[in-house]
């Protein structure tokens, strides 16, 4: 295996560790998928519908998120937001992040 092949292994390893805290922090206000996965683009975190569409199924399984179907301008879109848990969701993985982001920055200047 190569350096190169062996890098995108490794870094969609990191992007799986942080899909769900990205789509859980845009589902604030709803959002259709195709909107969703636009502002997720636009701030540097593509993913791909194969990707998206069952996290989102799963999300709503667990409880964590709601979905209505809605019909404005064009076809009927189905609408995803965070409900209650997924607003606590939302801050407990937010914080646990932050604090995995601290360690990592002190041990990635450790070695410099």
């Amino acid at each position: 295996m190569g350096q190169a092949e062996s890098f995108s292994k490794l870094e969609l390893e990191l992007r799986r560790g942080v899909v769900v805290l990205a789509t859980l922090s845009q589902l604030r206000a709803p959002r259709y998928g195709y909107e969703l996965r636009q502002a997720l683009a636009d701030k540097g975190m593509p993913i791909e519908e194969g990707t998206l569409y069952p996290l989102l199924r799963r999300l709503e399984t667990q409880g964590v998120l709601q979905s209505e179907w809605r019909i404005e301008d064009g076809p009927p879109r189905r609408y995803y937001a965070l409900n209650a848990d997924g607003r606590k969701l939302l801050k407990k993985l937010t914080d646990a992040w932050q604090g995995m982001n601290d360690a990592m920055e002190k041990l990635l200047k450790e070695g410099q």
